[in-house]
């Protein structure tokens, strides 16, 4: 059915529910009609135009803050989808569990629109303030929503298709929506897809830590999915069911309302000892499921997880195409340097493998066994960074936690610190951090006695640091604390042979579907302005639109990658060859073309808003 019947079928809805007081059973969805029979009896007039207004910046800031876990364990999935998002002309939304608006990433020409009708950070979208719309909805249901067009219960949003799926925390507790909106008049058919493989994604990492006391159990039917966020997962404490992600539920036909209720024996017909024997458990359905048995209290485990949200990683098994043999001498000389407890600094281009190194460089390194801990500089709130870093005592500053937070120096204690773009860190706490690796101890926030830290640290910048040590944004003591061994991490546009590494990473990505002959060429063609981080998305994507079967041929590869003029993120620049100068140019040019719009221009050039910012800030702008 074309866009155009679907909106006269709905219009005819509208008429026979709003005019005549009807109900139209059958011509909209029952989600639909379910709502639109609550917004009416909260006493909502459906023809005027709703007021949406975004608070201040000051209490946006705060509700971030409030939500900074889920906020973490969402960031990799908003740079994900993003790219695709703006070549689509849509939006990627990520609200809190009452409807809140907390961040927004995409097309800047649908941001503008959106923004018409508050569809925007710091504005609110619950059911009860706006009508029928897929986030509101969805939060009231439950379950994915849909809302397209005059679905909508206010008539100014049918400019809107929205798609919407609840994310729910470890314990079956909303935390949040996840939502992908658009223009009405565009078929957005994969959008409710890729919000639900997104949200799997985040529900998968609020396990990435352990559940304190339990027994977690990863599962599938098949084998394969063990490892992935497609794995279910299953915490027991005491016999009973006291964690689970919606796969794992669905896996054994629980429900959310089944967590701290349902004990171990009324799922399962075997011993915990044969997981850990044979690697397989058989549940009362007679359902043979494969998985592995995480320890209760595993601390190495715990630690490990490191908050990886915070740092948006290339997806896993994507890391052996990366080391070609340059990049693997260059790893072992970094491997050597850090074995000596010296530091290590990497450079290069936004989305170039920097973490993906680091991680490696962990992995070999003699505290392989050890915590690795990532965070990102630049993609966290900077309000958030110091806590972060130093931990906080209770009560230290407002949406504190009641235990209050170790920080993650303390978590990386025997192991590896890795800072993603340190260059991007404030200038307030560059003397901290600084002490910190002089004295190697450090104080919580809010007081505290201090604690004694071993860790090795490896840091990487996409920032040319001798610039900006010169123009004075990067104190001169702590580059030479951090820089005794450099590493440069080339783009892909430099990579020898982007056939190979187009075809290693989809024999890992691809999960049996094909690239014909002319998909591999057109992708081996594009020179990925955003690097491996823009490669991985894309063929994710690709993967998440097609069956397992499936032949992709280049006419469904993103329209960015056919265009005959990309985005020229990397466009020559004053001082040629110099990191700094490339980005300082690209940052000025993206701001005249956006016409002084910081987050739009931020969004072209695939770095955060609080990174353009606090660079324009520093130089007295463009």
């Amino acid at each position: 059915m074309s866009f155009v019947q679907s909106q006269r079928r709905v219009g005819e809805a509208r008429r026979v529910f709003f005019e005549r007081g009807g109900a139209p059973a059958g011509q909209v969805p029952d989600t639909i009609l379910r709502s639109w029979r609550r917004c009416q009896g909260l006493g909502l007039e459906a023809g005027t135009r709703p007021r949406v207004e975004p608070v201040p910046q000051a209490r946006l800031r705060e509700m971030r803050e409030r939500h900074e876990t889920l906020w973490r364990m969402a960031r990799a999935e908003l740079d994900l989808l993003a790219p695709d998002a703006a070549a689509t002309g849509s939006i990627v939304v990520l609200t809190d569990e009452q409807g809140w608006i907390l961040d927004a990433e995409g097309s800047p020409g649908f941001l503008d629109k959106a923004g018409r009708v508050a569809l925007m950070p710091g504005a609110c979208w619950n059911e009860s303030h706006v009508g029928t719309n897929a986030i509101g909805t969805a939060i009231v249901e439950g379950t994915p929503v849909e809302v397209r067009g005059g679905e909508h219960y206010f008539a100014p949003h049918g400019i809107l298709s929205c798609s919407s799926v609840p994310i729910f925390d470890p314990y079956g507790k909303l935390v949040g929506v996840l939502d992908i909106s658009g223009e009405a008049s565009v078929a957005h058919m994969h959008a409710l897809g890729l919000a639900r493989m997104a949200a799997t994604h985040i529900e998968h990492r609020y396990f990435d830590g352990g559940i304190e006391g339990s027994e977690l159990l990863r599962l599938h039917a098949d084998p394969a999915l063990l490892g992935t966020a497609g794995e279910g997962l299953l915490a027991f404490r005491g016999g009973r069911l006291s964690a689970a992600n919606q796969v794992g539920l669905r896996l054994l036909g629980l429900d959310r309302g089944d967590i701290g209720r349902v004990s171990y024996d009324a799922v399962f017909v075997e011993p915990l000892q044969r997981l850990r024997r044979d690697g397989v458990l058989v549940d009362r359905h007679g359902q043979a499921l494969h998985g592995r048995l995480d320890h209760a209290g595993d601390p190495s485990r715990r630690v490990a997880a490191t908050r990886r949200a915070a740092a948006p990683s290339l997806a896993r098994g994507t890391e052996a195409p990366l080391f070609d043999a340059s990049l693997d001498v260059e790893l072992e000389r970094a491997r050597r340097v850090l074995d000596a407890g010296l530091p290590v600094l990497l450079q290069g281009e936004t989305g170039s493998g920097k973490e993906v190194f680091a991680r490696e460089l962990h992995r070999r390194c003699a505290r392989a066994h050890k915590p690795f801990v990532a965070i990102n500089c630049a993609a966290l709130p900077e309000g958030l960074i110091e806590a972060e870093l130093f931990g906080y005592e209770e009560g230290a500053f407002t949406g504190a936690r009641r235990s209050g937070n170790p920080g993650l120096l303390r978590q990386a204690d025997g192991g590896v610190l890795f800072l993603d773009e340190i260059g991007d860190m404030p200038a307030s706490l560059q003397p901290r951090l600084l002490r910190v690796l002089q004295e190697r101890e450090m104080s919580p926030l809010g007081g505290g006695r201090a604690v004694k830290l071993d860790f090795v640290l490896v840091c990487a910048t996409h920032c040319d640091l001798a610039v900006a040590m010169k123009e004075g944004r990067f104190r001169s003591d702590l580059y030479y604390r951090i820089a005794h061994h450099i590493v440069a991490m080339p783009p892909v546009r430099e990579h020898p042979d982007r056939a190979a590494l187009v075809e290693a990473m989809w024999a890992t990505l691809g999960q049996g579907r094909r690239l014909t002959d002319a998909a591999q060429a057109a992708l081996a063609a594009y020179a990925w302005p955003g690097n491996l981080r823009q490669l991985v998305a894309c063929l994710r994507t690709l993967v998440a639109l097609h069956d397992a079967d499936a032949v992709i041929d280049a006419n469904a590869l993103p329209s960015y990658i056919s265009a005959t003029d990309p985005p020229a993120v990397h466009a020559a620049a004053p001082e040629a060859g110099a990191l700094q100068s490339l980005a300082e140019h690209a940052m000025r040019q993206a701001l005249r073309d956006c016409a002084g719009n910081v987050s739009r221009a931020a969004r072209q050039l695939g770095i955060s808003r609080s990174t353009l910012y606090r660079r324009l800030q520093l130089r007295g702008g463009a």
